[in-house]
């Protein structure tokens, strides 16, 4: 008797089969964030991961000869994120029109604010490298080898490409910005005391 109740509360203390699940999903995520986070500052390698998976994914696409609209369907999503790559988190379109919020720096003299993206760089790679994984586990599916005639496909996707760039540049000549900070100015005054010391 006093054996039974012993093994009953044993195997209540015990976790059960969804706790053990979760503790493991989030052992997995705990050590997926800490590999991401090391690999944070690691541009260059980071993307050149990301073009080596790009190039494996259009490789997989050209030996096969399928799955031209999920190839497709990538490119339009990626053409999405660079353009929010390139757009400033603040649009000078709307905050010249309230002017409660800060706007880009438009003269020399002007105070150095860097360029704020819409989608900062990390989020771009990550949001490229997921979405060509994904594309990528697609095209083991016949599901999403749709036929279609793939040379449409590339001359609607270079002018939409074309049409969104030429509006993207308008965009950038008319509110003054360039979409890459390169640094905080150097002023002339500390360049002549620097030489004078020297």
């Amino acid at each position: 008797m006093m054996q039974d109740v012993l093994e009953t509360s044993d195997s209540i203390s015990q976790p059960g089969l969804i706790q053990r699940l979760s503790t493991s999903v989030s052992r997995v995520s705990t050590l997926y964030q800490h590999y991401l986070d090391k690999w944070t500052p690691h541009t260059a390698s980071r993307w050149v991961f990301t073009l080596a998976v790009i190039g494996g994914f259009m490789l997989r696409i050209m030996l096969r000869q399928g799955w031209y609209i999920v190839c497709y369907a990538l490119g339009i999503y990626h053409l999405n994120l660079f353009l929010a790559f390139l757009t400033p988190k603040i649009d000078p379109a709307f905050s010249q029109e309230d002017d409660d919020g800060p706007s880009l720096p438009t003269k020399v003299n002007e105070e150095f604010r860097p360029f704020m993206r819409r989608l900062p760089e990390f989020k771009f790679w990550y949001s490229v490298t997921k979405s060509t994984l994904v594309a990528f586990f697609c095209t083991f599916f016949q599901l999403f080898n749709v036929p279609v005639f793939w040379p449409i496909l590339v001359m609607y996707f270079i002018t939409l490409f074309c049409i969104t760039m030429k509006r993207q540049i308008r965009h950038m000549i008319k509110y003054k910005y360039l979409p890459f900070s390169l640094g905080k100015p150097r002023y002339q005054a500390q360049e002549n005391a620097k030489a004078a010391a020297h």
